[in-house]
């Protein structure tokens, strides 16, 4: 009976044994002084031992044959020990019950069992406090994995790599939703429920379309797009915050399909202009409006191509200005001149148009660059209108393929190839002679007709412009001041 109970609590120390031997070995405890004391001859005598153990580790001390290495071992070096060393000790106590103890009497093992237990919870609870660890509530693996689950837990220290959170949350409450509204007699046709009537005259003003704004001032000037106001009887503007306004129109520029409008009072949310020139081909942007009758709506993406000519701006105006940011953000119809922000929140272009076969969104979106925008937004506010300035040169098609080149003796050449200069113009002033290519405006480089367009027009008449040009192959560099007329022609040529 003492046989089999002595047995049965080896085994459960054992067992405990090896659990600690686990935490220890996965956070790679190793103890110099025990390994000197390895004894490979009893490991290669038990092999049943040997399954369990690494080392077999003793401090053979008999006293009146009680067989005490493990309180003798712990009590040496208790901050330093060896899971080994434990595991041992009650794999020594195993394999002396397994020969029936017949050199150790009970209460012997019962003394060495007792001091054993004692050095060994003592040795753990000071070895965890030094390593902040609880070595007997801790359930870690023998080897950490590599897998991990998927699932995301808040609080944890993964962050993404662009937070565009905080831009949406800068940028929406500046962005307006515009509605458009027309008056029809009352016994007209309408629009299901879209009508709006706030008089009792016999005449309703119904909502016939709608878009998007952007408020730029604090007392309520609001940017938006031509083509969302110009045929408005009435216009309703929708704050984020679910505010109702009365617009007026303030201004309009069919030839960058602009728009300024206001409603009246004052601390308004308001968006700052970035740098439009600062933008680059792959940037990360946000488009924030109100498609499709929609509340605040955000779309994210990345800048697919700068300064694009489309052709859209060419049904409202004989001298258009088109060069547009295209991004792959998603623009529906309703987005009309809302914000395109960078990932700081600030305002880079307005959304104006998508190339689209069926109206709605089918891949890129287009948007006005916020330096002509800012432009011609203080034109309006300050004379109505925008006041445009021209360079004075005829230049040739940016889609003018090789073919037509060579047919009409065009020569090919870094910068825009000029065709004809106005007499007394700005270029005129500086020197651009027929055949001259245009390189540079105020130091950066021009590669098409479209980017000189849009340098030009960020600007107004009278201001002073650098303008770097190639003549006969030499590079010259002069200063003009612009002018209110005498525009810029592209020469279309068959």
């Amino acid at each position: 009976m003492k046989f089999i109970f002595i047995q049965v609590i080896c085994y459960y120390a054992n067992v405990t044994a090896e659990r600690f031997y686990q935490q220890i070995n996965s956070i790679n405890v190793q103890n110099s002084f025990f390994n000197l004391l390895t004894e490979p001859s009893q490991v290669n005598n038990h092999s049943r031992i040997n399954k369990i153990n690494r080392y077999h580790f003793a401090i053979k001390a008999y006293s009146k044959r009680i067989y005490i290495p493990p309180a003798f071992c712990c009590l040496t070096c208790p901050l330093q020990f060896s899971s080994d060393l434990l595991h041992n000790m009650f794999s020594h106590l195993l394999y002396r019950s397994q020969s029936k103890f017949k050199d150790m009497t009970f209460k012997k093992f019962i003394a060495v069992f007792l001091i054993s237990a004692a050095c060994f919870t003592g040795g753990a609870w000071v070895y965890g406090k030094y390593s902040n660890q609880d070595l007997f509530l801790a359930n870690t693996p023998v080897a950490p994995s590599v897998f991990k689950m998927a699932n995301f837990k808040e609080g944890t220290s993964v962050t993404p790599l662009t937070d565009f959170e905080n831009a949406a949350a800068k940028a929406s409450p500046a962005v307006v939703h515009i509605k458009v509204l027309k008056r029809v007699a009352a016994q007209g046709y309408g629009f299901g429920n879209m009508s709006y009537n706030d008089n009792n005259n016999g005449n309703a003003a119904q909502q016939v379309g709608s878009g998007s704004g952007v408020i730029v001032s604090a007392n309520g000037y609001i940017v938006t797009n031509n083509h969302v106001v110009e045929n408005a009887d009435e216009l309703l503007v929708t704050l984020n915050d679910k505010k109702d306004y009365k617009a007026t129109v303030v201004g309009t520029d069919p030839s960058t399909d602009l728009a300024v409008i206001r409603i009246e009072g004052s601390n308004f949310p308001i968006l700052h202009f970035a740098n439009s020139d600062d933008v680059r081909v792959g940037q990360l942007i946000l488009a924030i409006g109100y498609p499709l009758n929609l509340e605040t709506t955000v779309t994210s993406g990345i800048v697919s191509a700068k300064s694009r000519n489309i052709g859209i701006n060419d049904r409202n105006s004989d001298s258009p200005i088109e060069s547009f940011i295209q991004t792959d953000a998603a623009v529906n119809p309703g987005n009309s001149g809302g914000a395109l922000v960078n990932t700081d929140g600030d305002l880079i272009g307005i959304n104006s148009a998508i190339a689209s076969p069926t109206g709605s969104y089918a891949g890129y979106s287009y948007a006005i660059p916020s330096n002509l925008v800012k432009r011609v937004v203080g034109d309006i506010i300050k004379y109505g209108s925008a006041k445009r300035a021209y360079l004075g040169v005829m230049y040739v098609s940016d889609q003018m393929n090789d073919a037509v080149r060579q047919k009409n003796n065009i020569p090919t050449g870094d910068g825009v190839y000029v065709m004809d200069v106005t007499p007394g113009s700005a270029a005129n002033q500086a020197g651009i002679q027929k055949g001259d290519f245009i390189t540079k405006i105020n130091g950066t480089t021009i590669n098409t007709g479209t980017q000189m367009v849009e340098k030009i027009s960020a600007m107004r008449p009278g201001d002073k412009v650098e303008i770097t040009y190639t003549h006969n192959g030499a590079e010259n560099t002069s200063t003009a001041a612009l002018q209110g007329s005498a525009g810029n022609v592209q020469q279309e040529i068959n």
